[in-house]
């Protein structure tokens, strides 16, 4: 009777233990799938997030913007440092000009005085600017310049002082200018070239070429000169005189008149054609020359 009454109560209770429906089942391991995916989704959110951070921190350690001293501090490496009042005081003329190994070019530059020079400056060609006069000033302190030369100014006036303590200059190009005299010359001058001019003998002082006992080529052409220049010095090689308004000529011109053996050894070259005068009348002025002077003669 007991067995009887243990069967009866389990199957009584047998529908009770029924299986759990499919769908709890799947939706149980969908849910540790969803889990592990959400875990998976969040460390891959961590590491993009860390990475992805640490990608943006190094951009914005290499994105740096440089402030006002740092960028001072790039353009003192980038430009050069300036020059010193000395550079500073020869700087502009050798922007505007060319200066190379002691020589400085100034040609068709539109100056109007002549440009403050480099101390070591021997060489200076201002031709063809509008240059109107030179003072002592304008070569002061220069003791190595050895040639200058302004062809094509408008040079009107020179102080007498302006050549007289350039000791080493050798070359003076004075030529196509508005000179109306010649001013003091420098001792040791060889070459004098004034042509183009309007110089008048009055503008010429009896002196001016007396001492210059290196000076081997004169061109006085093509000037207003009334009469040969006096006391030309005995180291003369090339005188050129032609198209002026000579009209006489003496025995002392160029020759001694109480000299009849003297001779004149270096002349080569004498030109005196272009002005009123028959040089055929003049013979005894001739006398001390190897080679005639060229002109006309009737």
């Amino acid at each position: 009777m007991k067995t009887v009454h243990s069967t009866f109560l389990l199957l009584l209770f047998v529908p009770l233990t029924q299986q759990t429906p499919q769908t709890q089942l799947d939706s149980h391991v969908n849910y540790e799938y969803a889990t592990d995916n959400s875990e998976e989704a969040k460390f891959s959110q961590d590491y993009e997030d860390k990475y992805l951070d640490g990608k943006s921190i190094k951009e914005k350690e290499t994105m740096i913007i440089p402030d006002e001293k740092s960028l001072q501090l790039q353009k003192d490496e980038v430009i050069p440092s300036l020059p010193t009042k000395k550079e500073n005081d020869e700087m502009p003329t050798c922007l505007l000009c060319v200066c190379l190994s002691g020589s400085v070019y100034c040609e068709e530059v539109d100056i109007d005085a002549v440009p403050p020079l480099p101390k070591e400056s021997a060489y200076l060609y201002a031709r063809f600017n509008k240059i109107k006069k030179l003072t002592a000033k304008d070569f002061a302190d220069m003791p190595n310049l050895r040639r200058l030369d302004f062809t094509g100014n408008l040079i009107e006036d020179i102080e007498d002082g302006t050549f007289s303590k350039l000791s080493l200059l050798e070359e003076l190009t004075l030529a196509e200018n508005q000179l109306l005299r010649l001013p003091v010359l420098p001792p040791k001058l060889t070459l004098l070239n004034a042509k183009y001019n309007k110089i008048k003998s009055k503008g010429i002082k009896a002196n001016t070429f007396k001492k210059l006992n290196k000076l081997s080529f004169l061109y006085l052409d093509h000037n207003d000169l009334e009469s040969v220049p006096p006391n030309l010095p005995e180291s003369l090689r090339v005188i050129h005189l032609q198209f002026n308004s000579i009209s006489s000529l003496t025995d002392d011109t160029f020759c001694k008149a109480n000299d009849t053996r003297y001779i004149r050894e270096r002349i080569e070259e004498i030109r005196l054609e272009g002005n009123p005068i028959a040089l055929g009348k003049h013979p005894n002025s001739f006398i001390c020359l190897k080679r005639l002077p060229i002109g006309s003669y009737f």
